[in-house]
């Protein structure tokens, strides 16, 4: 008698996937992959596509950046030098593709260089045709291939096939045990068609129970997957992972894309819904303290500031909670808006939380609000409430805040813990609300009485777009920056500009400023034609050994991160090499310059957040975004930048720019934590996703069976994210 294969579920262990076993298991789950489903949504955040061996003689000084495959062999034995505990490993090779010879009438050898690979010395062996698949970099006057792959010919053909998934990894785990794992999961027995979903005698009760977390199961009604073009569940799972080209990528990707946008906009509007007749205990009345505060500052508040501070009043003062976003550029004002708000609330006995994104940013709120209340002499007292907080300071500010001592807890995620009690919370305020996400901002509502909830962003969105994810929200533009503030003076340049770039920077060192240099990579990367922050600080310390240079990416532990930004901060680092974990989060008056390498690979409207970290002071602020690209309209693009201050200009223009995902990239814009989609170049498919929302809350087509699947499939999505029960539709 055969064996019965059981169907991998969603909610299947690993374990469960033939050739996983507890060790393996573990390392996914240090990716948070924890179950089957979590696998298959592991999307790969680009695609390597190998491209045809070039002549060595055909490179010039304008491939600098790209990434290429040249036929050659080795003539004498590599050379290995260390510095430090750096492996250099350099040698000449010389070209051995068929023919090239004969049309450049030359044997063309091209450099090559390697670091910490000091094993290619014995394992590439002279005489041997290979293939080297690197980054062209110029060293000196020379072109050289940095840090190349080895590929036998017959090797290289092989791989020229295929579009390779590229996946996010971390210790332990390797691009070979994902792209095992996932073909076993995409091969596993298929799930019960719709007829069996709603026919549950044919299901174990397991399944019966919840249909939709049947692995690959399809939850969107027929009739919506007609009506936007949509392909299958599985045949996109199975073509985001493995593309058979860029068709096929782009039809898995447009249906992912959409599911996630769908989610998330019946999330949002089940949210609305819910707290529209929501009432406080008591309305906070407009108080004499906002006014002394308004009287302590060292300015007045622009017209913009006025408007909407009119608007956050009226809010308090209504009997209805609030719910309100306020936009605006970095530097526009928003901060002081929330200040007057808390101090509103807190003058009306109660308190107020302001979470923000990075610990720096929330010391740096303390910092200011505590400085403001002693100037003004208001009584009201602050407290901080961050992760890197020794036990007994963490004691000490929760105390504060469940006895009612401190009016406002200044803090971020560490906001959440459920130890953290108020009370009598009457406000919450989150800065850059869309690092968070809204299920976030509503646990740390819970912890009062239906609060008012004040979001603040410099995410430059366009009006259209925002009525969609903001849609649980009222919202509110500051839309005029205050008087005086210079404008950044924005460069577009090519990278051959660097060594310009790089002595301009020196120069606003030797004036006692700071710079940030911000790179779109950690590492070097296979197949990645871009800067990383990892080889460009090495780099960097060798070409201006006096400037003391600092490292910062997302893969650092939290603490190391925020050690390295307070560093930076208190001015002890001249110059901040980063990924975009700067983009929100510190603010450092001293820094004049910010240089953004490989620009053509951000959005507009990252590149104008990138760009507001600098400018915050006195001082006339400079950005360069250069560019390696060679693509058409890259220049033009970027110009877009650099010819206004406007983020909501720059958002628009972004919006009519940007296309759909590239080929070798599942490129995201880093707004709202998505994990596929871009709220820009993804535009169409995000209104498409909110007119199918708004279809199926209609009276005729949520009483269709089939709409159950979007039920069981949104109530799944938020329990895997620790929301909870959620609503029927």
């Amino acid at each position: 008698m055969a064996t019965m294969i059981s169907p991998l579920r969603e909610d299947s262990p690993l374990t469960a996937i033939r050739g996983i076993g507890p060790k393996t298991a573990e390392a996914f789950e240090r990716a948070d992959i924890h179950c089957v489903g979590d696998l298959l949504r592991y999307y790969p955040h680009r695609y390597d596509v190998c491209r045809p061996c070039r002549e060595v003689a055909s490179l010039t000084a304008q491939d600098e950046g790209s990434v290429e495959a040249v036929c050659v062999e080795l003539t004498r034995p590599l050379q290995v030098r260390r510095v430090r505990a750096l492996s250099i490993i350099t040698g000449t090779l010389r070209e051995r593709l068929p023919g090239a010879r004969e049309r450049t009438g030359e044997r063309a050898e091209i450099p090559v260089i390697w670091y910490n690979m000091p094993y290619l010395r014995s394992s590439l062996r002279a005489g041997v045709t290979c293939v080297l698949r690197g980054r062209l970099t110029v060293r000196g006057k020379k072109l050289t291939l940095q840090q190349p792959q080895v590929f036998t010919p017959e090797e290289y053909r092989e791989k020229m096939q295929v579009m390779q998934p590229v996946y996010p990894l971390v210790h332990g785990l390797t691009r070979g045990a994902i792209v095992k794992a996932l073909r076993a999961a995409l091969e596993s027995p298929a799930a019960p068609d719709r007829a069996a979903e709603f026919a549950p005698e044919h299901l174990p009760d397991s399944a019966a129970s919840n249909p939709s977390a049947n692995l690959m199961a399809e939850y969107l009604p027929t009739q919506v997957r007609e009506q936007y073009g949509l392909v299958g569940l599985r045949e996109a799972l199975t073509g985001i992972h493995f593309p058979g080209g860029e068709d096929e990528l782009q039809r898995a990707r447009r249906r992912l894309v959409f599911d996630e946008f769908l989610f998330f906009t019946l999330s949002i509007r089940l949210a609305r819904a819910g707290q529209a007749a929501q009432r406080r205990g008591r309305a906070s009345a407009p108080a004499e303290a906002t006014q002394v505060l308004l009287r302590a500052l060292p300015y007045e508040l622009t017209d913009a500031q006025k408007r909407v501070w009119a608007e956050i009043g009226a809010d308090l003062a209504s009997p209805y909670r609030m719910a309100r976003l306020v936009q605006g550029d970095v530097g526009s004002g928003k901060t002081i808006l929330a200040f007057l708000a808390l101090t509103q609330v807190a003058a009306g006995g109660k308190q107020g939380a302001l979470m923000a994104p990075t610990e720096v940013l929330a010391r740096q709120h303390y910092e200011a609000y505590t400085s403001l209340m002693e100037k003004s002499g208001l009584p009201y007292r602050a407290v901080l409430l961050t992760g890197s907080l020794s036990a007994a300071e963490k004691r000490k500010a929760r105390a504060a805040a469940a006895d009612g001592t401190a009016d406002l807890v200044i803090g971020t995620q560490a906001l959440f813990q459920e130890q953290v009690a108020f009370h009598d919370l009457g406000l919450v305020v989150t800065d850059e609300q869309h690092r968070f996400g809204v299920r976030q901002r509503e646990e740390l509502s819970e912890k009062g009485d239906a609060p008012d909830v004040l979001v603040m962003s410099a995410t430059p969105i366009p009006r259209t777009l925002a009525a969609i994810l903001y849609a649980d929200l009222d919202i509110s533009r500051v839309d005029a920056m205050p008087e005086g503030r210079q404008k950044i003076r924005t460069a577009v340049v090519d990278s051959a500009w660097r060594p310009k770039a790089w002595d301009f920077l020196h120069k606003e060192i030797e004036k006692g400023h700071q710079a940030y240099v911000i790179c779109p990579m950690v590492e070097e990367s296979e197949g990645m034609e871009a800067e990383n922050v990892t080889d460009y600080a090495i780099s960097l310390r060798e070409a201006l050994p006096d400037v003391k240079v600092a490292l910062l990416h997302g893969r650092m532990k939290p603490k190391e991160k925020t050690a390295v930004m307070e560093r930076f901060a208190r001015g002890e680092t001249d110059i901040l090499v980063s990924t975009t974990v700067i983009e929100v989060g510190i603010n450092v008056p001293n820094a004049t310059a910010i240089l953004i390498e490989n620009a053509e690979r951000f959005g507009l409207a990252q590149l104008h957040q990138l760009r507001g970290r600098v400018g915050r002071g006195s001082d006339q602020a400079w950005c360069i975004l250069m560019y390696a690209g060679r693509g058409d309209g890259v220049k033009e693009r970027l110009d877009a930048v650099a010819s206004t201050a406007d983020g909501f200009e720059i958002a628009q223009k972004d919006l009519e720019l940007r296309g759909p995902g590239e080929l070798t990239g599942v490129r995201q814009s880093g707004d709202f934590a998505f994990a596929i989609g871009d709220i820009y170049a993804d535009a169409d498919t995000l209104r498409q996703a909110a007119e199918a929302a708004q279809l199926l809350e209609e009276p005729v087509m949520s009483a269709l069976p089939e709409v159950s699947g979007v039920r069981k499939e949104l109530q799944r999505r938020a329990e895997r994210s620790g929301a909870g029960s959620v609503p029927g539709l």
